[in-house]
């Protein structure tokens, strides 16, 4: 070798030579783990889909989380792990929601958004969860459940909420377990599960990860496993506590029989929902519904309930001494003589007087005064001998499907949305108490039954927790978007943890199903009376009962009709009182944790070779 190479050899800086020699460590360090990070996060990913429905393998969610938490025992992070972990929850997110595309081809943009967001929160929840492990050193039962929790709780609240597939919401047929949703909601239930999960987590060994490619032979003293005084502690903590929550829904259930409250009929008609809805028309769908209520009038019920909307013909109402010069000025785009005009109002009230009940019934409300005009998505509450006498204005909307966030100075997002021209439904602006005999109804619109937050604050202002326990929560829905799919049936188990969390029985009056009377224990009761209808154009396929006695479930997209006497549930919850409070100790203590992880650094790792510098 000449000897000016030999001297370019020696004069290359020492410093440089490591950072080459870090650089090739880390590429031969990082790579191996890729594939096993990914199938880790891919059979975490078909367990909790299993979990939900349609399959509704429920136990399969006390194990779903162990491949994904074995991720975060690693101490040097594998390469790609968050991009790995962004696309398999946006995949998990793309196949749990796919219902979403059903209602408008418009909507697959909203899918692919909504799945896009859900998947940073798995991001987010690894991150967290590797700086509490390695950094702090808090074992997996102490963080994973208050981390899990954490970001359930922001879910519900951030951007307006997504409260959806909770992993709690997974359980709902262990109705002893689900009770304690009266104490810290249904993430008190998600926490246990999540535990469990951290519990068994921890018992895989450290050979076992290290055969599956997770890390490498060198790395191995850098994987964080637990002892076995915490492998074991860890266990039975997670099994006391679910003997404990367990041992309270026992007791929390053994309580005299429920007091019998109103007897309600549910009118479900069977009209699929589109944003291009032109195959329904009004009378077609107002005919449908006023026969269904027919059949019911020899049972005698107390209250009739219509689903969200379906009443098709608009309720117009003025204010009183308003002009036909300022209803013009007001609302220049719907003529003078609709808000004269009482005949929606006269066919509501000669179906009450016919049925001798009262009725709540969704439809849409146009109001009018002086200097202004709203539309709202209503129940309206109407009484035998009176007609009209309340109504409530759906207070909870859905962005891009019933308004549009910041449309007026960003009105290019409406672009986004299925829907052209004028758009949207004013806010309501607070929770209505329907009164009627010696019951208090409270109503409350679609997606509104699965906002923890809400639906309590709801039950609070109507006294649930009072003296008088008469209460019963009305829920009118349209879920004709969906099609039959599984959406119906986890709105459905979604909806049922506000009845354990408030302790008050609700009742859903559903379009296309699935409607039902659901106990304060959450337990979804068969109705005393099945009518199964028609609509004006027939029906090929009859059915006999609410579930199809073969397999279990429940029937979806038919026109029926369910009677029912309402439990009563003279109980009090601790829910009520404190809110989510024990959520929010959850997100502080994440809040904490990625506060303290930023800031504190561990030692450097050694793994490996001395010196991988290459030779000469």
């Amino acid at each position: 070798m000449p000897e000016s190479d030999l001297n370019t050899v020696e004069t290359v800086p020492a410093e440089q030579q490591q950072r080459v020699a870090a650089i090739i460590s880390r590429g031969q360090r990082r790579r191996p783990g890729a594939v096993s990070s990914a199938l880790h996060l891919g059979c975490s990913a078909i367990l909790l889909w299993a979990a939900f429905p349609p399959l509704n393998w429920s136990p399969l969610a006390w194990v779903a989380l162990v491949p994904m938490l074995q991720l975060a025992r690693p101490g040097i992070r594998t390469q790609w792990l968050y991009r790995i972990t962004g696309v398999v929850g946006f995949l998990y997110w793309l196949i749990e929601l796919q219902w979403m595309r059903l209602g408008d081809v418009t909507m697959y943009g909203a899918l692919l958004a909504l799945s896009a967001y859900l998947a940073l929160y798995w991001m987010a929840f690894l991150a967290l969860l590797r700086g509490a492990v390695q950094r702090l050193k808090l074992p997996l039962v102490v963080a994973a459940p208050l981390l899990w929790v954490g970001l359930e709780y922001l879910r519900a609240h951030l951007l307006t909420g997504f409260a959806w597939y909770y992993l709690g919401h997974s359980q709902y047929r262990w109705i002893e377990l689900i009770q304690i949703s009266d104490l810290g909601g249904a993430y008190a239930v998600s926490f246990v599960v999540v535990l469990a999960n951290a519990a068994l987590a921890q018992l895989v060994s450290r050979d076992w990860l290290m055969q599956r490619g997770l890390c490498r032979t060198d790395e191995a003293e850098t994987l964080w496993t637990a002892s076995a005084k915490l492998r074991w502690t860890g266990l039975a903590t997670a099994l006391g506590i679910l003997v404990l929550a367990c041992g309270y829904g026992h007791m929390r259930r053994g309580h005299e029989p429920f007091p019998v409250g109103p007897r309600v009929a549910l009118i479900q008609g069977n009209f699929v929902a589109t944003v291009r809805n032109d195959q329904h028309e009004p009378r077609e769908i107002f005919m449908s519904h006023r026969q269904l209520t027919g059949m019911v009038v020899g049972e005698r019920p107390d209250v009739v309930v219509w689903p969200e909307g379906m009443f098709p013909y608009g309720i117009f109402l003025a204010e009183q001494g308003i002009t036909d010069d300022q209803l013009q000025k007001t609302s220049p785009d719907v003529p003078v003589n609709l808000w004269r005009n009482e005949e929606a109002q006269q066919a509501l009230s000669d179906l009450t007087d016919m049925t001798n009940a009262a009725m709540i019934v969704g439809a849409a409300v146009y109001t009018a005064g002086p200097l202004e005009y709203a539309l709202y998505n209503s129940a309206v509450f109407l009484q035998p001998g009176i007609g009209l006498v309340n109504r409530y204005d759906k207070i909870h909307r859905v962005p891009f499907g019933e308004y549009i966030p910041l449309h007026d100075m960003l009105p290019f997002l409406q672009k986004f949305t299925p829907f052209r021209g004028q758009f949207g439904i004013d806010r309501g602006k607070e929770a209505h108490v329907f009164r009627y005999r010696d019951w208090q109804l409270i109503p409350i619109i679609c997606f509104e039954d699965t906002v923890p937050h809400l639906v309590r604050r709801i039950a609070s202002v109507a006294g649930i927790n009072g003296a008088e326990q008469s209460q019963c929560l009305v829920n009118l829905t349209n879920d004709g978007w969906f099609h039959g799919s599984s959406a119906l049936d986890q709105h459905l188990i979604t909806s049922l943890f506000r009845a354990v969390e408030v302790r008050a029985p609700l009742v859903r009056a559903v379009n296309t199903g699935i409607s039902a009377v659901i106990d304060g224990d959450g337990v979804i009761r068969d109705p005393d009376v099945f009518f199964e209808g028609v609509t004006s154009k027939g029906s090929s396929e009859r059915v006999q009962s609410f579930r199809d006695p073969k397999t279990g479930r429940f029937h979806k997209q038919i026109s029926c009709a369910l009677v029912a006497d309402v439990p009563l549930d003279p109980r009090t919850s601790l829910y009520v009182m404190i809110g989510d409070t024990f959520a929010l100790l959850c997100l502080t203590a994440s809040v904490a944790i990625l506060l303290s992880s930023l800031f504190l650094r561990p030692a450097p790792v050694r793994s490996g070779p001395e010196s991988l510098v290459p030779p000469a």
